[in-house]
């Protein structure tokens, strides 16, 4: 039986109207190439075959084939285990990216190999104490000023160290919270990406049922999702919501058994029978990942596909007690996080869903935190928050460890200098402190941020002791005491007895500088934030190899390449005159049949 008249030219305007479409896609590749965050796209094509609306015309044992091309739809060319990985190099090459920010804000005054600091001070005075220990030196008054102003120099350095310090500690703070300043904080930045995330969840999949791909907010999402994992560990899922997961009645999460309900993915007949699929567009959900108190793994919601009305599909995130914090007397290392819903109206939905931050220690129960795995937020916390102590927060050296550490330094020079220069005074002398907390003009409590010169030095009424058996007794002690490395055996007097405390102890005992001298220990200081810098340098950028490796993975992938495109492009341009061919000879063909057969009666 002869085929049907124009069913040739039906398949023949297929192939021209899906090469067309493939030249246009082609195109649309070619002018988005260098376009950040386009993602390739191709059509999806189906061969069609009209069996039943033909079958009148067709014998039973024909072979139903020749009825052209569909254009199903126009898809992006996506990967998503390659998505997966880059998101999850994202977030630790954000979090040592952030870190090594962190720790060349340190280097502008801790690293002592590029600038004169606290270690030249410390050898300026141990310079001045061997030029005065000679007799005709020790009581010049000129001497004992020059004494005095290095040491000024020496605390003023402490001081402003101290300041440093506590400056970037709020420069750290100001790169989670951005309120007050000119730019955005991280804490912001994640509300505005978790806002627009939630946003284009509802229009794209809006569209998607009126059947619209809207492929140019997918790429628009997906770059706010790559830039979301730089800043806390995420997990991307795509599934149905729940009026079309195949779930009866929302049964099923949390491990809970699971009750189908087919109606819910299929047209069903009257007896429940599954009819046809229903053609539902998946949602966007998106998990972050955060280990609890314990050490174990656990997963917060923060994008719930297009469920609920308004934001409720997405969660917010605010540092609760950021009033505290920028008041007079906050300290930025006792930022929280936490994370909450939102009703429909806007407004808060009930208490925070989780707290990010430290669990203060119980009893002799170490710190604890409540952590991201990674990411660019959970490094300006580390910074702010662990020490490195031995008490379960040891892991990052923060700013507090290098606060301590010069604390550490100052407190020690300063009882060290203030008992060598009272050693000879007796018991009814005056007290020669040198060396005070400037706040109080008190010994106790002296920390880099207060060490200060005794104002009673610089009035005259305290004085480098000269009171020994002999004049230089004292400046000799303070010399020795600026070679010596702490702990110390003891201090020796004139007759080579080591000099004890009240409690028959020798005195300074317990001055412990890790084995290092007084200069050699802010080396030490500086050497530990060296090896720190360099091993997260090292880090970041093995980081940045592998995700410059997974990133070209990916664009081989998702890319537009120059090369295949016209390489497509020509495929198509000759499919498509290979169409304009075959419709040519259909013509031929039809006109053979009209004009050369069935003249009945010649």
């Amino acid at each position: 039986m002869v085929r049907a008249t124009f069913a040739g030219f039906g398949t023949a305007l297929s192939a021209l109207q899906a090469n067309q479409k493939r030249l246009d896609i082609t195109g649309q590749n070619l002018s988005n190439m260098n376009t950040a965050g386009y993602t390739r796209q191709q059509l999806q094509v189906s061969s069609l075959n009209y069996t039943h609306p033909i079958s009148h015309y067709m014998n039973g044992s024909e072979i139903s084939v020749g009825f052209g091309v569909s254009m199903d739809t126009v898809t992006q060319i996506r990967d998503p285990f390659l998505d997966a990985q880059y998101r999850n190099q994202m977030q630790k090459s954000g979090y040592s990216n952030a870190m090594q920010t962190s720790l060349d804000r340190l280097a502008t005054f801790l690293d002592e190999s590029h600038i004169t600091g606290i270690t030249n001070a410390f050898n300026d005075i141990q310079s001045t104490l061997t030029n005065m220990h000679d007799l005709g030196k020790v009581n010049d008054p000129i001497y004992e000023a020059e004494l005095r102003t290095r040491m000024q120099a020496l605390t003023n350095l402490l001081n402003q160290s101290a300041r440093d310090i506590e400056q970037a500690k709020m420069e750290e703070y100001n790169r989670l919270d951005g309120t007050g300043t000119s730019e955005q904080g991280a804490v912001q930045k994640v509300n505005d990406i978790l806002q627009q995330i939630g946003s284009l969840n509802r229009q794209i999949k809006q569209n998607q049922i009126h059947g619209q791909p809207s492929l140019e907010l997918m790429d628009e999402r997906n770059v706010l999702l790559d830039e979301l994992a730089s800043y806390i560990p995420i997990e991307v899922t795509y599934k149905k919501d729940r009026d079309h997961d195949g779930i009866k009645n929302g049964t099923g999460e949390n491990g809970t058994p699971a009750e189908e309900d087919l109606s819910e993915i299929y047209h069903v007949d009257s007896a429940g029978r599954p009819i046809a699929k229903k053609d539902w567009p998946d949602d966007l959900y998106v998990k972050a990942e955060y280990i609890d108190k314990d050490g174990n793994r656990q997963t917060l919601d923060l994008i719930n596909g297009t469920e609920g009305i308004g934001e409720e599909n997405h969660m917010k995130v605010k540092i609760p007690n950021s009033a505290d914090i920028l008041s007079p007397g906050g300290d930025p290392g006792d930022v929280k996080l936490e994370f909450y819903n939102l009703n429909s109206d806007g407004s808060v939905k009930g208490n925070a869903v989780v707290e990010i931050g430290v669990i203060p220690a119980a009893g002799t129960t170490p710190a604890a935190t409540v952590q991201f795995s990674s990411g660019s937020i959970q490094s300006s916390l580390d910074m702010l928050w662990k020490d490195g102590k031995t008490d379960g927060l040891s892991d990052v050296k923060g700013y507090d460890y290098y606060m301590n550490e010069l604390d550490r330094l100052a407190g020690s020079f300063a009882e060290v200098m203030n008992t060598l220069n009272n050693v000879y005074n007796g018991d009814k002398d005056p007290v020669q402190n040198l060396l005070v907390n400037k706040d109080t003009g008190q010994i106790a409590s002296i920390t880099a941020a207060n060490i200060g010169i005794n104002l009673k030095w610089v009035n005259g009424d305290v004085h480098v002791n000269s009171k020994g058996d002999n004049a230089t007794d004292t400046v000799l002690l303070m010399k020795e005491a600026m070679e010596a490395t702490y702990p110390y055996s003891g201090f020796s007097d004139g007759k080579g007895e080591i000099i004890l405390d009240s409690n028959k102890d020798p005195i300074l005992k317990d001055i412990d500088l890790n084995g290092n001298s007084f200069a050699n220990f802010m080396t030490h200081v500086s050497t530990v934030h060296a090896n720190d810098s360099y091993s997260n340098q090292v880090v970041l950028k093995n980081n940045v190899t592998v995700l410059n490796g997974i990133q070209n993975s990916r664009d081989s992938v998702s890319g537009v390449s120059l090369d295949e495109e016209a390489s497509n492009m020509m495929m198509y341009m000759s499919a498509y005159s290979a169409s304009s061919r075959l419709m040519t000879t259909l013509d031929e063909a039809l006109n053979t049949l009209i004009n050369g057969t069935g003249l009945v009666g010649r």
